[in-house]
């Protein structure tokens, strides 16, 4: 088995308003799909938005539950200033900032906000990973 995440869905309250905030706020390319469902194209994978109701109806579990979900998404960026960027967009399409971009105890520059549905996403400068992506898309 080769070990890799190849979607992400994120179960969402309100279709039309995640979709609006992933492909105009953010800016990520959406692909062709049925309207119960939005795909959009990553970097080496996908994000996948769905109703809450309906994707905790097909894993069989309970849709409710509210604060901290145990995990947060992260999007890794090339500079400080990218975060920057990248976090006051954001914001600035509905996302709540949860922590303001600064320099972060394990030597990178980090901030975290949430989106429309309360997933957690930090956005993240890590010199040191950065280089690997570098490497590994060239």
């Amino acid at each position: 088995m080769k070990p890799r995440i190849s979607m992400i869905t994120l179960g969402v309250r309100d279709l039309a308003a995640a979709i609006k905030f992933y492909e105009y706020g953010l800016g990520f390319p959406r692909m062709e799909s049925p309207p119960e469902v939005a795909f959009f194209t990553l970097n080496g994978t996908w994000l996948g938005l769905y109703g809450r109701e309906a994707l905790a109806e097909d894993a069989t579990v309970s849709s409710k539950g509210e604060g901290f979900e145990s995990f947060a998404l992260a999007h890794n960026v090339s500079s400080e200033k990218e975060v920057d960027e990248v976090v006051s967009q954001a914001v600035d399409a509905g996302a709540t900032l949860v922590k303001k971009p600064q320099k972060v105890f394990w030597g990178g520059y980090s901030g975290y906000f949430k989106d429309l549905d309360g997933h957690l996403w930090e956005v993240a400068h890590n010199p040191l990973f950065w280089v690997g992506l570098a490497d590994e898309n060239a």
